[in-house]
């Protein structure tokens, strides 16, 4: 019969619906105990009902916690004082005689020489989404009903513990569940297992995040002893039924139970120190529990077991919060039967930030069918690719080989693995239509055409000027088409609206394709960066100069990222000559500041100066590839930090003098490099030679940051239409507000738009993904499995103790660290290295103050190396948690020769 106790429940008669009366453990437990064939020990849980009933009733407890909400993060004093008041006053609380009799009949239940954990289960523990695990007390081998009820008092007490409040306000953001007064804490009392050995149990490998292993650890005595961290424990692998992998520790510590209550450290005996703590036998039969309880919970789970008298109890099991999830597929196995390789977009893009649902749905419509999402990125998926020696060639040395060495380096180690991806025969290569990859849309085009006009004879040489100049040709006309057809949509754009605006943007970004994916654009882009690596191999070989093309692509012409740089200066030089304008910018808060400018002295001046600016590069911002981030059009404040930082950095015309200087740098080294060749056996021929690659690299590797201007400024005209229909829908009162078409994908928008009507609620739990999503580190390449593929960079001759990464820039330039993670918060001056995860194309006007540049993420090609070449900076990129090792002020060195970075 079901015990209606508002404040006392059996675990037995607990399950995932009864989360606000026995929080997460509680709830976690209770299913537990209702699957079939589990042995979870017995016991009961005193409700969240008998917390409020006590705690939030008190008006002492209530006063302190409205002192605790207004508390941040960085408080810790005040916030160890206030949670010790919280603390001792619940201890001083008297359990009220009603709620402490139906306690006590409850343990009557048990024998009298019972021992029993008492543990606490908060509301916001042990959740799919975010696991606060360890945040409240435990106390084991209580015994005796005045000890359980005392041990109650300190479980309640312990939700106000320094970590536990810490992490909750870490954790909070918006979400209510997590306000400390609205976490409640319902206590769980279990007979005590004394068990001879306990662990933690993985149902998917927490360092590989692969779904198919299951990583126990185990030692001996109670599970305290993990959780203390008092002990290596043995670790072992299970695979398909198969213990793959064994660990086994010295084990020196044991915690034991005490008679009469509480536990105790004991050191095991020597013989049984390095003894595995499980048979295989075990093992397998554990590994089976987890299996079983993964498929009832529909998640790979953290279960805590222990082992006694040859029987496994489960005393826990909660989500594993920290993996990155698996894109969707519809099968198992792709087509060529091997499990499916998804490489990250963003990595090459440059943008590893979680993307809102509208942002991704735009790349998607982009480029459909291939490209997947998790975790708010996106991926493709290359397992076919890897199956065709033809197209696993063009991945592996041309488009990620180029873009991302630590990408492709995880794609060899799975091509290592002779069973993974079933390789088709070579005469049979995947069709054009399955050779896509993740890397610029652009770079796909060539696979698209069965015979692509240029792409094929400009990719390889150029032999003579004609073709040179046919070349440049091209790319001056794939520019004007560019603008031509970005202007166009904006009078073509002008009037649609409602459901005929979301029909008229997805038919567009089908035209927009046969642009973006023209063969001839790839056929530049692979011309510029083939003539670099060209110059590159030959000038190391002949001349022992390493990286000469680094210095030869300075200040080339149509590079319109290095441009836009150089333009900011220019803007700089507009306001220089007016102090009062630079003492108004320098205390700027509105958005709305250039309406004020014209009343000051230069005022007019510098309104026009960053309105033009604006004009030709507002449509830019960081992670530009989000449809849905702000525009620096829309912001333009972002740019006053940088402008000012110009001002105080540089004088009048630095923008010519830059460019000019790069310039001759680049003549001189082709002068140089010509002259040298010449006194060869041959020179005459590779000089002849050398002179063609140097001219596509002067002509022609500008190009490179074209295509993805074109991009963003088409999807600017886009995005400027739907937050104009958005405004229409706030005003019709479906929406709260503007931003929530974020949140929505285009086909879902237009059915909005359609209908009139939203549900509210997927909005809102598509911003509480969003927020967890952001939290996550996407991994550059995974498997179908869950597995994260992790490259390395295989090098020799490296100094000990430097942090080794990718030259994509010569140089070798010493100088003040500054690790910026957000552009807006730069507090650039001149000669400092800049140290951030990522940069796009917004980051370039900070380039023209730094020394040297270092990035967690990029390759040879990707933006920030380019614009580092541009610009002569030193630079080395894909540098794994740089920004960690890294501290902001420290002096370093930066080889962007060799690639490494030693902190002096």
């Amino acid at each position: 019969m079901e015990n209606k106790s508002a404040y006392i429940v059996g675990l037995e008669e607990v399950d995932k619906t009864k989360l606000a009366l026995v929080g997460g453990k509680g709830a976690n437990l209770g299913e537990l105990s209702g699957i079939e064939g589990l042995k979870v020990p017995a016991g009961f849980c005193i409700t969240t009902e008998a917390y409020k009933e006590i705690v939030e009733n008190n008006a002492e407890v209530s006063s302190l916690l409205a002192a605790l909400t207004d508390l941040k993060v960085d408080d810790r004093g005040k916030i160890s004082e206030v949670s010790g008041k919280i603390r001792a006053a619940i201890e001083n609380i008297a359990i009220p005689k009603n709620v402490a009799d139906e306690m006590a009949a409850y343990l009557a239940k048990f024998d009298k020489k019972d021992a029993f954990a008492v543990r606490s289960s908060a509301t916001a523990e042990d959740l799919p989404t975010a696991s606060f695990a360890g945040q409240q007390d435990t106390y084991l081998n209580v015994t005796g009903e005045e000890e359980v009820l005392l041990h109650i008092s300190k479980c309640w007490a312990s939700l106000f513990t320094d970590r536990a409040v810490t992490y909750r306000i870490q954790t909070a953001g918006s979400a209510v569940l997590f306000d400390h007064r609205k976490v409640r804490l319902s206590i769980i009392v279990q007979q005590m297992v004394f068990s001879e050995v306990a662990g933690i149990m993985f149902t998917a490998d927490p360092i590989s995040a692969n779904r198919k292993v299951i990583s126990i650890d185990a030692s001996f005595g109670l599970g305290e002893v993990l959780v203390s961290g008092l002990v290596n424990a043995d670790n072992y692998k299970v695979l398909n039924g198969q213990v793959f992998e064994k660990k086994i520790s010295n084990k020196k510590l044991s915690i034991n139970v005490v008679a009469g209550g509480g536990t105790r450290e004991q050191e095991i005996e020597i013989e049984r120190q390095d003894k595995q703590a499980l048979t295989d036998e075990q093992i397998l039969e554990l590994a089976d529990i987890g299996r079983k309880i993964e498929a009832h919970f529909g998640s790979p789970q953290d279960i805590e077991w222990c082992l006694a008298g040859g029987t496994f109890y489960v005393v826990q099991s909660r989500p594993i919060t920290t993996l990155f999830p698996i894109p969707e597929a519809n099968d198992a196995k792709n087509a060529v039967g091997c499990p499916h390789v998804y490489v990250s977009v963003g990595h090459q893009q440059m943008m590893t930030d979680a993307m809102k649902p509208l942002g991704l749905s735009f790349f998607l419509s982009l480029s459909p069918g291939r490209m997947c999402t998790a975790g708010g990125r996106l991926f493709v998926d290359v397992a076919k690719e890897l199956a065709s020696p033809v197209s696993r060639n063009i991945i592996l040395n041309t488009t990620l080989g180029k873009s991302d060495p630590l990408s492709k380096d995880a794609l060899l180690t799975i091509l290592e693995r002779k069973d993974f991806i079933e390789v088709l025969p070579a005469e049979n290569p995947i069709g054009k239509d399955q050779t896509e990859t993740a890397d610029n849309p652009s770079q796909n085009a060539k696979k698209r055409s069965a015979n692509p006009p240029i792409a094929s004879e400009t990719a390889t040489s150029v032999t003579n000027a004609s073709e040179m100049t046919a070349s440049v040709e091209v790319v001056n006309e794939l520019i004007e088409r560019s603008e031509q057809l970005v202007e166009e949509l904006k009078q073509r754009i002008q009037n649609k609206t409602g459901a005929d605006l979301i029909d008229f943007i997805l038919e567009d970004i089908q035209e927009w394709r046969k642009y973006l994916f023209d063969p001839r654009s790839y056929g530049i882009l692979m011309a510029g960066i083939n003539a670099m690596s060209w110059a590159n191999e030959k000038m190391n070989e002949w001349l022992g100069e390493k990286n000469a093309a680094d210095t030869l692509s300075q200040s080339v012409p149509n590079n319109v990222t290095s441009e836009m740089g150089l333009a900011l200066l220019d803007v700089a030089d507009a306001i220089r000559p007016y102090p009062e304008v630079i003492a108004y910018l320098q205390n700027v808060k509105d958005e709305n500041f250039l309406e004020a400018l014209p009343s000051l002295k230069g005022g007019r001046e510098t309104r026009a100066a960053i309105g033009a600016f604006l004009e030709k590069y507002g449509m830019r911002c960081a992670g530009e590839i989000d449809i849905t981030r702000t525009r620096w059009a829309e912001k333009p404040a972002t740019l006053i930090p940088v402008i000012l930082g110009n001002i105080k950095n540089f004088t009048q015309h630095a923008s010519i003098r830059k460019f000019e200087q790069g310039k001759q740098e680049a003549l001189k080294k082709e002068q140089e490099l010509l002259s040298r060749l010449r006194q060869l056996p041959d020179g005459e021929h590779k000089a002849k030679e050398t002179k063609q690659r140097i001219d596509m690299i002067r002509n022609l590797v500008g190009y490179r940051e074209y295509p993805k201007y074109g991009l963003v400024s088409r999807s600017f005209v886009y995005r400027t239409a739907l937050l104009k229909e958005a405004e229409r829908l706030v005003q019709a009162k479906v929406l709260h507000e503007k931003e929530d078409i974020y949140y929505l994908n285009l086909a879902e928008l237009a059915q909005v738009i359609h209908s009139n009507e939203l549900d509210h609620e997927i909005i809102s739990q598509r911003k509480e993904d969003f927020k967890r999503f952001e939290k996550l580190t996407p991994p550059r390449v995974m498997t179908s499995d869950g597995e994260i593929i992790t490259g390395r960079y295989k090098r020799e001759n490296i100094p000990a103790g430097t942090i080794v990464g990718l030259a994509v820039s010569s140089g070798v330039i010493e100088g003040r660290a500054r690790v910026i993670l957000n552009m807006e918060d730069a507090d650039i001056e001149e000669g400092d290295i800049l140290v951030t995860t990522f940069t796009d194309p917004s980051w370039t006007p900070l380039f023209v103050s730094i020394k040297g540049l270092i990035t967690e993420v990029g390759g040879i090609m990707t933006h920030g190396a380019v614009i580092a070449r541009e610009y002569g900076l030193p630079a080395v990129v894909g540098v794994e948690h740089a920004t960690k090792v890294i501290k902001d002020g420290q002096r370093i060195r930066v080889n962007g020769t060799e690639g490494w970075v030693e902190i002096i």
